[in-house]
């Protein structure tokens, strides 16, 4: 049998899409069914609600794999446990979690996960700070320590580093010894990266920079790990050290470059997208990132936060900001 906790309602407040558009069709419902779980899965009472780009993309339509309509929004949460299904052993009622996947959306007073999507938040860190942690930094371990094979001594450029895959790629790298370079288009971002552990920091909407990145580390990079390829892809082929790699986390477009440079470095360029990770995948990144948690080396950093009925507000600033400052949340 199923492990229940009785819940005084039957429905819940969540940000329900019933068609593809923009931030404006992003809409409370304060009568949304609460969801029921599986005997693999967990029913959690959300706290907060992490806002990712990739959430943008679906809502307006403009992403590969698309969802069924009406549906909720978001895959990082973190809150409560309120009812465990009867193969799950790993997780019991009250326990603090955080999400990086949902079945039933994340925008949402309670939300249903599989348990391999789920990690444990333990007491170091809030429930705002938990909302945080999904998506963000499963992706940078998956980039730089899966498909980068990034090793200690190395050197990493974190291309577009404080938004929230960046910084959480500043701080993966820094606990695994790398030398780490990030970049920024503000004075603020600039100063977020440095205090969360970057060796060289650098504005990437200065005239020149990426000569200063070479006159700093004058080999190149091993790792590049791209957050927006379609303008800087060309310009990290002229960087990237012998037989380096690059990884393309984000992408907005197109881009042309030039494949003589790839022949010159023999570099790889490897695209990612995090939900293609396998399931020992999956274990293997949970396990990192708990620990992280415990030791201390994971600390999300939370640059706006949104009550859900602003949800249409976070979007809007995901996508459509002067430089992102970390992760936005939306608060229950």
């Amino acid at each position: 049998m199923s492990i229940r906790k009785n819940l005084t309602a039957a429905i819940m407040r969540a940000i329900r899409v019933t068609s593809f558009g923009g931030p404006e069709v992003l809409k409370l419902d304060t009568g949304t069914p609460i969801p029921t779980h599986g005997d693999n899965e967990v029913l959690i009472r959300v706290w907060a609600a992490g806002v990712n780009p990739v959430d943008a993309y679906i809502r307006a339509g403009n992403y590969g794999a698309l969802p069924a309509l009406p549906y909720t929004p978001g895959m990082d949460t973190a809150g409560i446990i309120e009812q465990v299904g009867q193969n799950v052993e790993n997780f019991k009622i009250g326990d603090r979690v955080f999400t990086v996947r949902t079945i039933s959306g994340a925008y949402a007073e309670y939300t249903v996960a599989n348990s391999l999507y789920v990690g444990h938040l333990g007491d170091n860190l809030s429930f705002d700070e938990g909302a945080g942690i999904g998506v963000p930094y499963f992706t940078a371990y998956r980039a730089l320590v899966i498909r980068a094979k990034a090793k200690a001594s190395e050197t990493v450029l974190v291309h577009g580093a404080s938004g929230a895959v960046g910084l959480a790629s500043v701080q993966l790298a820094k606990s695994i010894g790398l030398k780490v370079i990030g970049t920024a288009g503000t004075p603020e971002g600039m100063k977020l990266i440095q205090d969360n552990g970057a060796d060289f920091v650098f504005n990437h909407r200065e005239e020149g920079y990426m000569n200063k990145i070479t006159e700093v580390i004058p080999g190149g990079v091993d790792v590049i790990l791209e957050m927006l390829s379609n303008v800087n892809l060309g310009k990290d082929l002229e960087i990237i050290k012998y037989q380096g790699r690059i990884i393309v986390i984000g992408c907005r477009g197109t881009v042309e470059i030039n494949p003589r440079l790839t022949m010159k470095s023999e570099c790889t360029i490897t695209g990612m997208v995090l939900m293609n990770a396998p399931e020992a995948e999956w274990r293997e990144i949970n396990s990192a990132v708990e620990a992280g948690i415990t030791h201390g080396w994971l600390k999300p950093h939370i640059g706006l936060k949104y009550p859900i009925e602003e949800a249409a507000k976070a979007h809007d600033t995901v996508i459509n900001n002067s430089g992102a400052m970390g992760k936005i949340i939306l608060t229950l």
